[in-house]
C-alpha cells in the first residue's frame, strides 16, 4: 500500500498529483457533476486547484485524495479532509467528488467513511463536518448513511449549506 494513504473494501486513496489533471477535469469540468457548485473548472483552474491541494498536504498533512478503484486501478473521484472556516470556527470537513460514471455504487459513502476513520484515528479529530447545499440530495444521503446529522444551516461561500456533523466521544 506504499503510495496509498488509506484503503477501504473497494478503494485506495492516495495523494493527488498533476498527473491526475485529466481525470479530475472529467469531474470538475463536467456541468452536470458540478451543477451545485459555483462553476466548472477549466484546465488552468484545475491545475491551480491541484497546487492548493498540494499545499494542504504540506501545511496540514492531509487534503483531498485521489480515489482509485482497486479492481482495475481506475481513478473514480476525489475524497478527503479539508480545514474549513465556518462562522469563524476551524472545522475538518470530509468532502468528495466522483466521476458520474461511478455514481450510485456507494463509492462516495465508502471513501468518506474511510476518510472519517482516518480523521478520527490518525488525526485524533473527534468532530467532522460536511458542508452540503440543501438541494444536493445525493450528498446528503452519503452524509446520513455515514451517521452525520444536520447541526445547523448557514450561508457559506454565497449559498445556503447544511452543516452535517458527527462527533466521536
Amino acid at each position: 500500500m506504499s503510495d496509498f494513504i488509506l484503503e477501504t473494501e473497494r478503494l485506495l486513496l492516495r495523494r493527488i498529483t498533476h498527473n491526475d489533471l485529466d481525470d479530475l477535469l472529467q469531474i470538475w469540468g463536467d456541468a452536470e457533476t458540478m451543477s451545485l457548485f459555483p462553476k466548472t473548472l477549466n484546465r488552468q483552474e484545475m491545475a491551480e486547484w491541484i497546487d492548493r491541494n498540494l499545499k494542504r498536504y504540506e501545511d496540514f498533512g492531509h487534503g483531498i485524495w485521489a480515489v482509485i478503484l482497486k479492481d482495475g486501478q481506475q481513478f473514480v473521484g476525489d475524497c478527503g479532509l479539508v480545514i474549513q472556516d465556518v462562522e469563524d470556527v476551524q472545522e475538518v470537513e470530509v468532502g468528495y467528488h466522483f466521476n458520474k460514471k461511478f455514481w450510485g455504487l456507494g463509492l462516495a459513502a465508502e471513501a468518506a467513511r474511510g476518510c472519517m476513520e482516518y480523521a478520527s484515528t490518525t488525526l485524533n479529530r473527534r468532530r467532522i463536518i460536511s458542508m452540503i447545499r440543501p438541494e444536493n440530495l445525493a450528498s446528503r444521503r452519503v452524509a446520513e448513511r455515514n451517521g452525520l446529522k444536520i447541526e445547523k444551516e448557514v450561508f457559506w461561500r454565497g449559498y445556503q449549506h447544511y452543516v452535517y456533523v458527527i462527533e466521536k466521544r
